[in-house]
C-alpha cells in the first residue's frame, strides 16, 4: 500500500509539471504572437500607410494623384535618383497639371512632370520606358497648348513617335500627333495622323481638324467632304459654328461672295460675338467696292477681339 501511495504522488507530480510547463509555453506563445502582431502593425504602418513605394503604387490604383504627387515627393527629398519614385511623380504632376484651372499653377505642375519623367527615362525598367516616352509626349503637348509660343510641339512629337516605336500603344496618340504636327505646319504630316485617328474613332473634332489641315494645302474639295460630315451629325455647337466660318472662307476665296455672306450671317445668328464672322463680311463688301460697309464690319470686328490681326491690317490699308 505505501508503494502504491508513493507512485500516485509520482504521477502527481508529473502531471503538475507537465501543465507548469504547458502553461509557461503557453504564455510565451501569447508574448511571441503579440510581438508580432504589434511588429506586423508597425510595419504596415510603416510601409503601407507611410512613404513608400507599396503606398504610392496603392495611392496610384486609387487614382489619387494628389497623394502619389505628395508620396513620391517625400521620397525623393531623401532618394532624389529613386526612379520608380520618378516616375510617379511625373505621372501624378502631369494629371494635377490638367485638373488646374489656374494656368500659373499648371504649367508649373507640367514643367515638374518633365523634369521627373525625363530624369526617370534614364533608371526605369526597359518594360516602363515606352509609357515614360509617352507621358513625356503628352507632357510637352500639354505645355505647347498652354505656351503663348509654340515651342514644344517637335518635343511631343519625338516622344510620341518613341513611344510608338518603343511599342506603347494609346488611342490617342495619332491625335496628338495630328495636333502637334499642325502646331508646326507640318500639314500633310497632320493629315495623316488625324486620318489615322479617325479609324481609332470618328469625332466631329478630327473632322474640323483634317477639313482646316486640307484648307491649309489648298484642298477645298477635300476639305468640304468633311465639313459636310459635321454638318450632317455633329451636336456641338462651337464645332459647328467653326465648321461654317471655314466654309464661309473657302467661298470667300472662290469669289462666291453670296454664300460666304450666308454663312457668316450665319454664324452672327447664333454668336453676335465673332469677330472672324464681322471680318468676312468686311471682305465681302470691299470686294463689292463699298468701303463704308466694310470698314464699319472690321470695326466691328476689333470691337470684339482689338488685336484681331487681319481687321487691323485692312484698317490700317484703307486709312
Amino acid at each position: 500500500m505505501k508503494l502504491k501511495g508513493i507512485h500516485t504522488r509520482e504521477i502527481v507530480r508529473r502531471k503538475s509539471h507537465f501543465f507548469k510547463k504547458l502553461a509557461l509555453f503557453a504564455c510565451l506563445l501569447a508574448l511571441v504572437s503579440t510581438g508580432i502582431f504589434f511588429a506586423v502593425r508597425a510595419i504596415d504602418s510603416k510601409v503601407n500607410k507611410g512613404n513608400s513605394i507599396i503606398n504610392l503604387k496603392s495611392k496610384w490604383k486609387e487614382f489619387d494623384y494628389q497623394q502619389v504627387y505628395d508620396i513620391s515627393s517625400a521620397i525623393l527629398y531623401k532618394t532624389p535618383f529613386n526612379s520608380t519614385a520618378r516616375m510617379y511623380n511625373g505621372y501624378s504632376a502631369f494629371f494635377l497639371a490638367v485638373s488646374q484651372s489656374d494656368v500659373v499653377q499648371a504649367l508649373a505642375y507640367i514643367d515638374e512632370a518633365i523634369n521627373s519623367l525625363r530624369i526617370a527615362l534614364q533608371g526605369v525598367r526597359f518594360g516602363a520606358v515606352s509609357q515614360v516616352e509617352y507621358m513625356l509626349g503628352k507632357a510637352y503637348f500639354y505645355k505647347n497648348l498652354q505656351s503663348s509660343y509654340h515651342y514644344y510641339a517637335d518635343l511631343a512629337v519625338h516622344y510620341l513617335l518613341q513611344s510608338k516605336k518603343d511599342g506603347y500603344k494609346a488611342d490617342d496618340i495619332p491625335e496628338l500627333l495630328g495636333l502637334s504636327y499642325a502646331s508646326l505646319g507640318m500639314t500633310m504630316e497632320s493629315i495623316s495622323a488625324f486620318t489615322e485617328a479617325l479609324l481609332v474613332h470618328e469625332s466631329d473634332i478630327l473632322l474640323l481638324s483634317i477639313a482646316e489641315q486640307y484648307h491649309n494645302v489648298g484642298q477645298d474639295n477635300a476639305a468640304e467632304q468633311y465639313l459636310f460630315r459635321i454638318s450632317q451629325e455633329c451636336k456641338d455647337e462651337q464645332i459647328i459654328l467653326k465648321s461654317h466660318l471655314l466654309m464661309g472662307n473657302i467661298y470667300l476665296e472662290r469669289g462666291k461672295f453670296e454664300d460666304a455672306e450666308k454663312e457668316f450671317n450665319f454664324i452672327l445668328e447664333k454668336n453676335e460675338n465673332s469677330a472672324d464672322a464681322y471680318y468676312g463680311l468686311g471682305v465681302i463688301y470691299e470686294s463689292q467696292g463699298d468701303m463704308v460697309k466694310a470698314r464699319s464690319e472690321w470695326r466691328k470686328a476689333l470691337r470684339i477681339q482689338n488685336n484681331h490681326p487681319l481687321a487691323l491690317k485692312k484698317m490700317a490699308d484703307y486709312k
